[in-house]
């Protein structure tokens, strides 16, 4: 088809007197062409006008279109129903050229920020291969408007706390802060409403205020407000993490910040300059940083259990063990857990980032190998055999490994034999019991029998003998027999 430069031409030519054939041959077109220009007498590209099979049902796809909530899948598939044979190709490029549920482009518009006037900060999903394993991440970012001074940070989630962390870490990047942070609407920092209307949530509006900035958020569906962060995401996506690993979460986000600092450096052809430039000339625009920026941390309460740690995220933190049972306060902060029993931090551990129900051990926090064991009470019976016979102690505590447990029975028949025979057999008989190992103790008061002498069983000399013979007989006497 010509187009109208050469339609002009044709008419131009024909002005001058010129035939067809010669036109044709300036021009470099067929004579047919040139003499469908020269009856139409126009320049004006005629549009192709191609029967469609969709038009004809224009009103059913319009009143279809409506019922199925802009699903064309479902218009198709009623289309179809009611004998209407066309693709799903056929009846999205008719919806097209004549408007249905495509509302007509608008032009996108231009915004101009002068230096420190607006910092916008959004964040985006992003698949990574963190650790060997292909992970979905939120990347946070944070942009300058006037110079285009990138920070971004990666996180596992991204709530209230690791909102207020981020910003702390890239308002330090910066060293300062604009006087309004352009954010969409998003449920961690809006209370209620939205655009111009926004409330922002008490506690990041006192964040907001340690910074000397204030939360703004754009109107729904206009995207186009937030361009200046919206921007680089796709270049994070195709540059920074295409094609790369990384073992954890500290390496991913120290290459982050190393390919900040190169993204900044790099001179921009748009703006004719680089972002670390034009930011030496908005710095003294923003407003300074606090002389003291405290560390963020979410405040949990937790008791100590009965294995002596506290569980944050699924993970769980040593904690002293005579802390057990004790309600701690733990504060969350960016890398750290720890762990204050009042105004006292007793605990600190690194933290894990990913909840995986870890345990994390210090082991000074740990009992000394044994201690808690009480020490089993000497029995009465063994302080009784040490008291009368300390010389057999040796034999005592044998006796007892002998006997198992706690060897209650044996010590108490040792007590009787130790108290009712003489000392010197006593020793005697033990000694040669523990020499060969012996520890029945029917055969060992045997031994002292046999080592006891003759006298021990004298009556003193005011008793009268006893004559056996006569007690016999008088055993034998049935009149005695009772």
């Amino acid at each position: 088809m010509l187009d109208q430069s050469t339609r002009t031409a044709i008419l131009r030519l024909a002005e001058a007197g010129h035939g067809s054939r010669a036109i044709a041959r300036a021009l470099g077109v067929s004579r047919g062409a040139v003499k469908k220009v020269l009856r139409r007498k126009s320049c004006d590209v005629p549009r192709l006008e191609r029967p469609s099979r969709v038009f004809p049902h224009l009103d059913e796809v319009v009143d279809l279109y409506g019922r199925c909530k802009g699903n064309l899948v479902r218009v198709h598939e009623e289309l179809v129903v009611s004998g209407v044979a066309i693709s799903y190709q056929a009846l999205t490029a008719f919806c097209r050229r004549h408007g249905i549920g495509k509302p007509p482009p608008f032009p996108v518009g231009r915004y101009h920020f002068a230096p420190g006037e607006e910092m916008q900060h959004d964040t985006s999903p992003h698949d990574v291969r963190l650790g060997g394993v292909v992970r979905r991440v939120q990347t946070a970012s944070l942009v300058l408007c006037y110079s285009r001074l990138l920070f971004f940070q990666c996180y596992p989630n991204f709530t209230r706390f690791q909102c207020k962390v981020f910003l702390t870490d890239a308002l330090s990047y910066r060293q300062g802060a604009c006087a309004r942070c352009m954010i969409d609407n998003t449920h961690v920092v809006v209370l209620k409403g939205t655009g111009a209307s926004m409330v922002p949530v008490p506690e990041m509006a006192a964040f907001a205020e340690r910074f000397g900035f204030a939360f703004a958020a754009h109107e729904v569906g206009d995207a186009n407000r937030s361009a200046r962060v919206e921007g680089p995401f796709d270049h994070i996506e195709n540059n920074f993490l295409a094609g790369r690993e990384f073992t954890d979460w500290d390496h991913l986000n120290r290459e982050a910040l190393a390919w900040c600092d190169k993204v900044n450096a790099t001179r921009k052809r748009h703006l004719h300059a680089s972002p670390r430039e034009l930011f030496a000339a908005e710095q003294p625009r923003l407003k300074p940083l606090p002389i003291w920026v405290p560390e963020v941390y979410a405040l949990h309460q937790r008791i100590v259990d009965a294995e002596g740690y506290v569980t944050v995220h699924t993970n769980r933190y040593s904690v002293p063990f005579a802390l057990i049972g004790r309600r701690m306060e733990v504060r969350e902060t960016k890398n750290r857990i720890d762990v204050y029993d009042g105004p006292r931090c007793v605990a600190s551990h690194v933290k894990v980032l990913d909840p995986c129900d870890a345990w994390i051990t210090n082991p000074d926090h740990r009992p000394p190998r044994g201690f808690g064991r009480t020490a089993q009470p000497t029995p009465s019976e063994e302080q009784a055999i040490l008291a009368a016979a300390p010389e057999i102690s040796s034999y005592v505590v044998a006796l007892k490994k002998r006997a198992g447990g706690r060897g209650t029975l044996v010590l108490r028949r040792l007590l009787r034999i130790v108290r009712d025979y003489p000392r010197a057999p006593l020793l005697e008989a033990i000694r040669l019991a523990e020499e060969y190992g012996l520890f029945d103790l029917e055969r060992v008061e045997r031994m002292v029998l046999r080592h006891v002498a003759h006298d021990y069983f004298l009556l003193s000399s005011d008793q009268a003998p006893i004559d056996r013979d006569a007690d016999n007989e008088d055993d034998d006497d049935p009149e005695n027999t009772r």
